[in-house]
């Protein structure tokens, strides 16, 4: 396992831990003050990263929702020095919420299309 997928599954495990006592303004507030790395000389790219991400829910031992996802690969991004923002957003009919992850108001893990599905309810 690759050494990013490693730190993609770390993520994926704390997020994990936080949601586990139903918290998600822990969740919340555990992304919105991960500061953003100084560039790094590394060589890693948000879809090398986001590549990462998904290898690791590969492995992961159970089924990753996009909230727990989108958290970690937000964090993930930032520690290599990406400004990426986690986007929640809900449709109303039927009722549905879901989490997204944007690096310059591109969407990075999930449809290009998602942001005209859902309606934006914050960014963190």
């Amino acid at each position: 396992m690759s050494t990013q997928v490693q730190k993609a599954y770390f993520q994926l495990v704390r997020f994990e831990l936080i949601l586990a006592r139903a918290n998600f303004k822990a969740l919340y507030d555990t992304v919105r003050l991960y500061s953003v790395r100084q560039q790094s000389t590394s060589r890693n790219t948000v879809s090398a990263l986001c590549a990462a991400m998904d290898t690791a829910c590969v492995w992961y031992w159970k089924e990753v929702l996009c909230l727990q996802r989108s958290a970690a690969t937000t964090c993930l991004l930032r520690a290599a020095g990406f400004s990426a923002q986690m986007v929640i957003g809900a449709q109303q009919m039927p009722f549905r919420g879901h989490a997204w992850v944007e690096v310059q108001g591109t969407v990075v893990n999930d449809r290009p299309y998602v942001p005209e599905i859902y309606q934006i309810l914050d960014r963190c």
